[in-house]
């Protein structure tokens, strides 16, 4: 798989370099614009394969930047922003924005997103198919789950909270983030029906369901 690109656009050099340092880390190359102008250049000089926006920002906010982006390119854009309410979001998706993360967040939850977008837009993207974390494996090209080479029997929502909580073993996933990939933005259920969920897993584990840590006020941890 060739290395993906991605631009990251946000007028705080702190929060730049943060990113920065995780994505090299997993393998991406990364490229910085520190508005959405000089974005806009370098998302046509550059051709990112994805793209990472800050909504408030001077000289072109992500909102604006991201109105004339679509106007000649397709690029996947995540926004990044401490503006949470739902309007904000609304806003954000019917622009053309393939998700949207509200700050702060944690560098597990921003990589699984750029992964799924990367899943949805780009077909020769490819991840390891075969998730372990301690006695749990995961192939997620059959769907199936297995604890010391027993197979697990789950429902697909069941599979696909699992598969989040192995992406990202020893992190925090949010019962927001949780909600939203497994149930969808559309869903209008409410957060206990995450609870509920992990709970079944939990039993379905049996005695491994334990590594399955509640953050209270946050949301789920798989802990190896």
């Amino acid at each position: 798989m060739s290395v993906r690109k991605i631009l990251i656009v946000d007028d705080e050099a702190a929060m730049r370099k943060l990113i920065r340092s995780f994505l090299v880390q997993e393998g991406y190359a990364v490229l910085e614009a520190a508005n959405g102008l000089d974005a806009l250049k370098a998302a046509a000089s550059d051709q990112p394969d994805i793209m990472i926006v800050d909504v408030m920002m001077p000289y072109m906010d992500g909102f604006t930047f991201t109105e004339e982006l679509r106007k000649t390119s397709n690029t996947p854009v995540i926004f990044l922003s401490a503006k949470g309410e739902e309007w904000d979001k609304v806003k954000g998706l019917r622009l053309g924005a393939d998700d949207y993360l509200v700050k702060p967040f944690h560098s597990g939850e921003l990589l699984a997103r750029i992964e799924s977008v990367l899943r949805r837009t780009d077909p020769n993207f490819r991840k390891e198919e075969l998730l372990k974390a301690g006695p749990v494996s995961l192939d997620q090209t059959s769907h199936r789950a297995f604890i010391d080479e027993q197979e697990l029997s789950l429902t697909v929502k069941e599979f696909k909270l699992l598969s989040l909580l192995m992406t990202n073993k020893n992190s925090v996933v949010t019962r927001e983030y949780l909600m939203e990939t497994v149930w969808g933005h559309d869903y209008s259920g409410t957060e206990r029906t995450v609870d509920t969920h992990v709970k079944t897993l939990r039993m379905k584990m049996k005695q491994h369901g334990e590594l399955i840590k509640t953050v209270w006020g946050l949301g789920y941890k798989l802990e190896v």
